[in-house]
């Protein structure tokens, strides 16, 4: 069965609903265990779980790639945290059974190694899901390695052109991209009803006036901030830093309201996930902006499932990948200088 690329969309923007009930309970729900990250495992089981249920209609045949087993949620003692992972979907889909949230929290085992699968990160962006800040909800289809459809649904993201990176608590922004169709940003609540405002993403143009807007992320384990800003002083200009949790970021590069996000390796051998990318890279390239790693390779969707070829991202309007290329190498090897 073909995949309907706005049947995808209609469904990240139902699992946004179910992650925004979940965070409009952080209170009752950390009370579930003494553990801060209740509401945000939760948050991870029930939009897995929905979009997972969601998908078997839209293309049964099609394995998903997510972060989550339901193990323990399956164990007696952890039975109010499935009840809470139940009520959470049951504020879009009423008629779900326990088990059957189980068994579709589980369709998202696979290991990618199928010739197309979905990637699924349920809750991208744990820390600014918890702290009020910003997350996404991020689903790719990838076939032989390509990512040829890309959906993120950043609920509180501020679906306002000139609104930076602003949480709106009323609406969010969903953006949605086919390979060689374009990128398009979609009201997040309500994305097909009449009157929907649905408009074309593009990158800033070369030249962009005013400094250059960088957005990195909020956690400092996730990107080195001193390389980060060590090669915004490279440049030679001004710059302008903005940290921001989630793929988020792809979609403020997209839509241009920055102009570079970089996440630099804060270790050795690391390798990044595919579903913490792939929605958000073809976002970004279908919007017409450059996404490479940190020494200007192309992303590889084909080894499993991480970045096993690549080191670090690197994503910016097609007139800075050069230059910041260039003094990414620097900072690397200070030889290079010369």
């Amino acid at each position: 069965m073909p995949v309907d690329a706005a049947e995808l969309a209609r469904i990240v923007a139902d699992a946004g609903r179910v992650a925004r009930a979940v965070r409009g309970d952080l209170e009752r729900l950390r009370r579930l265990s003494k553990d801060d990250r209740s509401p945000v495992t939760v948050a991870d089981f029930a939009v897995q779980g929905f979009v997972a249920h969601a998908l078997l209609a839209v293309s049964p045949d099609i394995p998903i790639v997510g972060e989550e087993r339901a193990d323990a949620l399956r164990e007696a003692a952890n039975r109010p945290m499935l009840d809470a992972v139940v009520e959470a979907i049951h504020h879009v889909e009423p008629d779900l059974s326990a088990e059957q949230v189980l068994d579709a929290i589980d369709r998202g085992c696979h290991d990618a190694t199928a010739g197309t699968f979905y990637a699924l990160d349920p809750i991208d962006g744990t820390k600014g899901f918890l702290r009020g800040g910003q997350f996404a909800v991020a689903l790719a289809l990838i076939t032989r390695g390509e990512v040829i459809a890309g959906v993120l649904g950043c609920p509180v993201l501020d679906p306002a052109p000139d609104g930076g990176v602003s949480v709106s608590a009323d609406a969010g922004s969903l953006f949605s991209a086919g390979r060689g169709a374009g990128a398009w940003q979609i009201a997040e609540q309500s994305p097909f009803s009449d009157g929907a405002t649905r408009r074309r993403i593009r990158t800033a143009p070369p030249d962009h006036p005013g400094p250059v807007r960088i957005c990195e992320s909020v956690e400092a384990a996730h990107s080195d901030q001193h390389a980060a800003h060590r090669v915004a002083d490279a440049l030679g200009r001004g710059t302008a830093f903005v940290r921001v949790d989630s793929q988020c970021k792809y979609a403020l590069v997209a839509a241009d309201r920055a102009d570079v996000y970089l996440r630099l390796p804060t270790r050795a051998g690391y390798e990044e996930r595919i579903w913490d990318h792939a929605a958000g890279w073809l976002v970004a390239t279908e919007a017409g902006a450059v996404v490479l790693d940190t020494v200007g390779r192309p992303l590889d969707f084909s080894r499993g499932i991480t970045l096993a070829a690549n080191r670090g991202i690197l994503c910016c309007r097609s007139d800075l990948a050069s230059p910041l290329l260039a003094a990414l190498r620097i900072d690397r090897d200070p030889a290079h200088a010369h």
